[in-house]
């Protein structure tokens, strides 16, 4: 297999380093004001609402493969184009970018630690110029290794190697704020609200890999176990799963919809 050209989890003077590579595609994923302001050289833009689907009340779907498919050839990726993604939020949309990548078995991507926060504010050089991508060649298909559903789960709670890691906030995963018909989270799910693995010293990056690997033994989460990782749609928790990937956790799943699709069944159990 061909080495990457940058590590999952890339800094700054990483991707300066590699910008202008023939198999580097850089994605930006804001508002449009944002990217109109200041981006990474040569970086495409790209909304979340492109690789999402809704099926309201449920939201956060993967999207239809041939909705995907145009998606990356329109953005000039192919199947061994390397695609850094980041976003200006501390990087939900552009893990649950590189996520989706990953349920196509697509092998070399990359998410900047810190998102354009980092890059901006650490003096990176930025440009205001609308790039227009080139064209991909991409026959997509979707792998069940990195996607869990509601039967899945239900198969599955209650076994000692599988663990639910809830990336929502104390309110949602308690109840006291319900987003769905049902509040609370999934039965023996262990809360680590994602907003508390960034570093917000180090502009939202991740947090150093000592603090992260004790934050997570210390709810269960070792990387002997099957680890779910749902949120209120599976835009916070793909954080959670390109952070378990990073660390080598062997075995991650997501849940696209997640707690919009649990919480508004009536046939799924409710701590």
């Amino acid at each position: 297999m061909t080495e990457p050209l940058l590590p999952l989890i890339t800094e700054p003077e990483q991707l300066e380093a590699a910008l202008g590579g023939d198999k580097l595609v850089v994605v930006h994923i804001s508002k449009p004001v944002r990217y109109a302001e200041f981006h990474v050289p040569g970086a495409i833009y790209m909304q979340g609402s492109q690789f999402v689907r809704v099926e309201k009340p449920v939201m956060g779907l993967l999207p239809h493969l041939n909705d995907l498919q145009q998606l990356l050839e329109a953005s000039g990726v192919s199947p061994d184009t390397h695609v850094v993604a980041y976003d200006d939020e501390g990087g939900g949309w552009a893990s649950r970018l590189l996520w989706t990548l990953d349920c196509i078995g697509h092998k070399h991507f990359s998410l900047l630690n810190g998102g354009l926060v980092s890059w901006i504010s650490e003096g990176f050089p930025a440009s205001r110029d609308n790039v227009q991508p080139g064209t991909g060649h991409y026959p997509v298909f979707y792998q069940d290794g990195p996607v869990a559903d509601a039967e899945y789960i239900l198969g599955r709670l209650g076994d000692a190697d599988f663990v639910p890691l809830d990336s929502r906030t104390p309110q949602e995963f308690n109840g006291e704020k319900k987003l769905a018909a049902r509040g609370g989270h999934i039965p023996g799910a262990q809360l680590l609200n994602w907003v508390d693995t960034m570093d917000q010293s180090r502009n939202l990056r991740f947090k150093p890999e000592a603090e992260l690997r004790t934050m997570l033994e210390t709810r269960g989460i070792t990387p002997d176990k099957e680890v779910l990782c749902y949120c209120q749609s599976h835009h916070r928790s793909s954080h959670a799963c390109i952070m378990l990937k990073s660390l080598g956790y062997p075995h991650v799943k997501g849940y696209p919809g997640a707690w919009s699709d649990w919480g508004n069944r009536p046939d799924t159990p409710v701590d």
